[in-house]
């Protein structure tokens, strides 16, 4: 007996066999967000950041909506539409900025910029190359934080609005050409796809990312006979598995390139630049050889095209001709399609409002979501975004030393 009581461990004090206070996680407290969504001013934007439907279901999760009056009018969303959802319509973007969180499409005007608060937040596109070192220390003075959603990534480490933005792209660029493919002024009435006894169109696709992928998809479900061109062969093996078809593909070579340009009915350029100018990769003498009535459709103008004959055209007048051959260069194409656009621009920011409203704020989303921190460049006025500050000699910081250095 003795001897058991020898082997009872000494650490056991009475102390320790006295009931002990339970220690619970403390749950986040939710935070209420008020959201402002203002009429989108820059030149032929059509689309709005929030479609009636995602109103509702933030409205429902507690949120206050403030909607500036024709947001939503472009994109064919009525101002009934969004009352009835649960917002609160107000009719100058003034009310509208005075909004805890603010909601873009377009990065914000130097107007826009006058009208921000300190310590608001705001997610928008950033465009940083088409602005200026002046327009980012203008934002810098507000003291504020500003998330560029086109670097938002998700679980996959991929951006989820530039892949959306991009299939939606794709597949209009198709759409587009068959507009002018069979139009009497600018094509030569021909119907891109292919038949039974007919000879199918031809479409060449420079570029085997996602634009092109999804051009690709579009251009075959019609019936036309489609060839593509990159100089990746991994995204080229990528493409033909992703469409489960051994279509025609190859490196760019400019003389596999001309044969294919001169019998080809439409051409999709679809080339994206890591960074800078994208590569020219189609003369002026090779549009000149293609056929009468043939239509070019440049997705990569707004990095300044992969056409020589290339020109920046808007949706109001969308073309022009040149050695015969039809050219569409609108820098934003999906604003052509905005109301499918604002839909998959909605479908991705509601998921992250109720996010930060569950999570207690934006300082706290930013803490736990790495995808969304990924998308700041402005944390409380100070630059956090390496190449903003190296293209602009500005000065920048690390975004996770700030938020610990806030805390």
């Amino acid at each position: 007996m003795a001897a058991d009581k020898k082997k009872i461990p000494s650490v056991l004090h009475s102390s320790q066999l006295l009931p002990q206070e339970e220690t619970l996680e403390i749950p986040r407290q939710k935070s209420s967000l008020t959201i402002g969504v203002p009429k989108e001013i820059s030149f032929q934007e059509n689309r709005v950041s929030l479609v009636p439907d995602a109103v509702a279901l933030l409205v429902a999760n507690g949120h206050h909506l403030v909607i500036q009056s024709e947001a939503g009018k472009a994109a064919f969303f009525e101002d009934k539409e969004y009352s009835e959802a649960g917002a609160q319509i107000v009719y100058s973007p003034e009310e509208v900025f005075k909004c805890d969180i603010i909601l873009k499409v377009a990065p914000p005007s130097l107007d826009e910029i006058e009208m921000l608060k300190s310590r608001q937040t705001m997610i928008s596109a950033l465009h940083f190359t088409i602005q200026s070192d002046q327009y980012f220390k203008k934002l810098m003075a507000k003291k504020m934080n500003a998330i560029a959603f086109e670097y938002i990534k998700d679980k996959t480490n991929t951006f989820p609005v530039v892949r959306a933005m991009s299939e939606i792209v794709g597949n209009t660029s198709i759409l587009i050409a068959s507009e002018y493919l069979s139009n009497e002024n600018y094509g030569k009435g021909i119907m891109l796809g292919g038949f039974s006894g007919i000879t199918p169109s031809e479409v060449v696709i420079l570029g085997a990312g996602t634009v092109g992928e999804y051009a690709a998809r579009a251009a075959m479900g019609l019936g036309a006979f489609v060839k593509v061109f990159d100089n990746s062969i991994y995204k080229l093996r990528r493409l033909q598995n992703s469409l489960n078809a051994r279509i025609f593909t190859s490196i760019i070579h400019p003389k596999v390139l001309l044969k294919s340009l001169k019998t080809a009915d439409v051409v999709i350029g679809a080339i994206h630049a890591p960074e800078g100018r994208t590569p020219c990769y189609i003369t002026e003498e090779m549009v000149s050889e293609m056929k009468f009535g043939s239509v070019l459709v440049d997705v990569s103008i707004d990095q300044g095209g992969c056409f020589e004959t290339s020109q920046v055209t808007n949706h109001t007048n969308p073309v022009f001709k040149k050695h015969g051959v039809t050219h569409y260069c609108v820098p934003n194409i999906a604003s052509k399609v905005a109301h499918t656009a604002s839909y998959a621009l909605s479908n991705f920011f509601a998921p992250i409002l109720l996010n930060i409203g569950e999570e207690g704020g934006v300082e706290d989303i930013l803490k736990l979501d790495h995808g969304v921190r990924n998308g700041v460049y402005l944390y409380n006025g100070i630059l956090t975004n390496k190449y903003i500050g190296e293209y602009y000699s500005l000065p920048y910081q690390n975004i996770d030393l700030l938020m610990a250095a806030f805390q």
